[in-house]
């Protein structure tokens, strides 16, 4: 969460410490234990899912105590510490509210991503997500209690914002969020640490052939199905593109795939710079995911020269310019996923444009001083009472 404060530049971020009074301390332990009793604390996620998140936080309306003085508020992922009910109810009038979305669960009952389900557009419940065929589980209660914590708002006192035109047009066709009025900032990155690298030395680092095609996968949860790594897998089994092909991939959940000799697994690399030589190695990053926001990692290879092959999901269709910064398949579909990695890999000439367009647009649309501005603007506007 950010908090802007009055005449506080150093402390524009506020942490939220543990409750130092008695009476507080019981209050936080008792609605903890609650809440891990509670049906979303019992929820065992099955193999690949997303995360569901409750509603509720032990926090209780303890988030606001540290807010006094500030001038407007910016929401980011909240999930486990902001409390939909006692937040709202106790919220200041007047105060102006932005809520940066990052994925779907301000406006879902549970999920943080729907797989497709939809619900959310009227109300939730019988959710596929826990396996459920109870009209009155826990989704339909929770998105229960957000709409009463929302109801209390008028539509001129949050204003959400998207970083990806899908997840602000999702945002507007749900039950929940409909009301507020819906801007898309996109995500900035760090050019600087997120620049092309020295493909040889890239290449020697993680042990790969600089004659190579190589073909970079990165998620941070690698294992989620809606990253669609399974259906990559399937898509280069039968890739047809000479036979000095490599695979890279990093994240949570991608080591133990078997694709023969030539991959590179790696399980999480948390060091940027790392991470730049890591992209600097492809010739081609390939995001497979059937449902996303804005991925970061997409925005990271763009920044570091490298053209993007794509499923046409979510904010994908915004970063890949389709013939120019990279190629789009229709989402799911593998063999025309695999047609485009093998016309990429075997055009070196058309790649290299795709790799400076991708960086040209990385610099002009995705730098962290774009983004500033874009959120400067926003601000503005609603301190001036302008929020539309």
């Amino acid at each position: 969460m950010l908090v802007v404060k009055k005449n506080s530049p150093d402390k524009s971020v506020v942490e939220i410490p543990f409750p130092t009074s008695l009476a507080d301390r019981l209050r936080f332990k008792m609605r903890r234990r609650y809440l891990r009793s509670s049906e979303v604390g019992k929820i065992k996620l099955s193999a690949g899912a997303t995360y569901l998140s409750d509603d509720r936080s032990e926090f209780g309306a303890q988030v606001l105590q540290h807010l006094a003085g500030s001038e407007i508020i910016n929401l980011h992922w909240i999930a486990g510490l902001l409390d939909y009910t006692e937040f709202f109810k106790n919220l200041s009038p007047g105060l102006p509210l932005v809520w940066t979305l990052h994925d779907m669960n301000p406006f879902t009952g549970a999920c943080h991503f729907d797989d497709g389900c939809g619900k959310y557009q009227d109300k939730c419940g019988a959710c596929p997500q826990l396996n459920s065929s109870i009209v009155e589980d826990f989704s339909a209660k929770s998105w229960k209690r957000k709409n009463k914590a929302f109801e209390r708002l008028d539509a001129d006192a949050m204003h959400i914002v998207a970083p990806s035109k899908w997840l602000a047009d999702s945002a507007q066709s749900s039950a929940l969020l409909s009301k507020f009025p819906v801007s898309v900032i996109p995500y900035g990155i760090d050019t600087e640490v997120f620049q092309p690298r020295d493909k040889a030395c890239a290449r020697e680092i993680f042990g790969i052939p600089n004659d190579a095609q190589v073909i970079l996968f990165v998620a941070d949860r690698a294992g989620e199905k809606r990253k669609g790594l399974d259906l990559l897998v399937e898509a280069l089994k039968e890739l047809n593109a000479g036979q000095n092909v490599w695979f890279l991939m990093t994240g949570s959940g991608a080591v133990g795939f078997d694709l023969g000799d030539r991959v590179r697994a790696f399980e999480y690399i948390h060091d940027e710079r790392m991470m730049s030589l890591l992209y600097s190695a492809a010739n081609v990053f390939v995001a497979p995911s059937v449902q996303d926001n804005l991925p970061n990692t997409a925005l990271e290879a763009m920044a570091c020269g490298v053209p993007v092959v794509a499923f046409a999901a979510g904010g994908l269709k915004d970063l890949v310019c389709d013939e120019e910064t990279g190629r789009l398949a229709p989402v799911g579909d593998v063999k025309a996923l695999r047609a485009l990695l093998e016309e990429v890999l075997s055009s070196p000439q058309r790649t290299a444009k795709m790799a400076e367009a991708s960086r040209t647009r990385a610099i002009s649309e995705y730098t962290l001083e774009r983004q500033a501005e874009r959120y400067i603007s926003l601000y503005q506007k609603l301190l001036n009472g302008c929020g539309e």
